[in-house]
């Protein structure tokens, strides 16, 4: 197994939120939360899971992450609500995608205890959907 120090666990969670800053095709990157089973990871192919809300975050995501010994973590920025909801559905994953819109990051979604704290999981197509937090957390292994 491969343990890194706290130092690179803070490198490598830069890294990780700095990527959704990057490309030129949109503004800004995008947070999205879908229903479905979640891929095995951010690379894999989407598969029946329905979009159902899109969120515009700041630039830049994220701040720079800060050491939780033992770890890192990184905070979004303020990220834009959805003033309405694509689909109604059960949000059971999100992606964050880059500004040419390549997924970088795959989370969890929830109301405590995950990535993303969201008020509900239970999304309604036109309704309010707005983010409590998002941190990213860089374990010291």
């Amino acid at each position: 197994m491969v343990s890194v120090s706290n130092t690179s666990a803070i490198s490598m969670c830069n890294a990780a939120v700095d990527a959704v800053d990057l490309g030129s095709t949109d503004p800004n990157a995008t947070l999205v939360f879908y229903s479905g089973t979640p891929p095995a990871n951010v690379d894999a192919a989407l598969a029946g899971n329905t979009v159902l809300a899109e969120l515009e975050m700041s630039i830049p995501a994220f701040g720079a992450a800060v050491d939780i010994s033992p770890g890192a973590r990184a905070t979004a920025s303020a990220i834009a609500d959805d003033t309405a909801a694509n689909a109604t559905g059960t949000a059971t994953f999100a992606r964050i995608l880059d500004r040419d819109n390549v997924p970088q990051l795959q989370l969890t979604v929830g109301t405590s205890g995950t990535e993303i704290i969201v008020n509900t999981v239970s999304f309604v197509a036109g309704a309010l959907v707005e983010v409590t937090s998002l941190t990213i957390t860089m374990p010291e292994v």
